[in-house]
């Protein structure tokens, strides 16, 4: 592997954290204290992220995207609500169906979502390279 490649994960697993971050901070706070659904916070949540990761994404991780198409921008918010339902299905399986608290849940849900969005998003963003 390159080591630009290298440097390009690690900045991206330093984005999707800090994004991470946000997200589970908006889903404890919108489900604890607003009194908000779970899924509902979980949504709202995920979609706050995902803008603020794809404009950091755009700006720090993945240089020499300045030039996006609309066809990568189509593709990167497709990804993106792809990853939302993943997310939700995800969520819903886990605190419904397996009994899992939702904060619990949504770790596991994480996980699974960032290696969806890092290879979808990477195509997106810079083309099948």
């Amino acid at each position: 592997m390159p080591r630009s490649r290298l440097y390009e994960m690690l900045r991206f697993v330093f984005v999707g954290g800090a994004c991470f971050l946000l997200d589970y901070g908006l889903l404890y706070i919108l489900t604890a204290y607003a009194g908000l659904y779970y899924l509902v916070s979980a949504a709202v949540s995920f979609t706050v992220s995902v803008f603020i990761n794809y404009w950091l994404c755009l700006v720090c991780v993945f240089r020499g995207a300045d030039a996006q198409t609309r066809r990568a921008k189509m593709l990167f918010f497709g990804s993106s609500i792809a990853g939302l339902g993943l997310n939700q299905l995800l969520m819903y399986s886990l605190v419904d169906l397996a009994h899992i608290h939702y904060m619990i849940a949504k770790l596991i849900a994480a996980g699974i979502v960032m290696l969806w969005n890092y290879v979808l998003k990477r195509r997106a963003v810079l083309g099948a390279s």
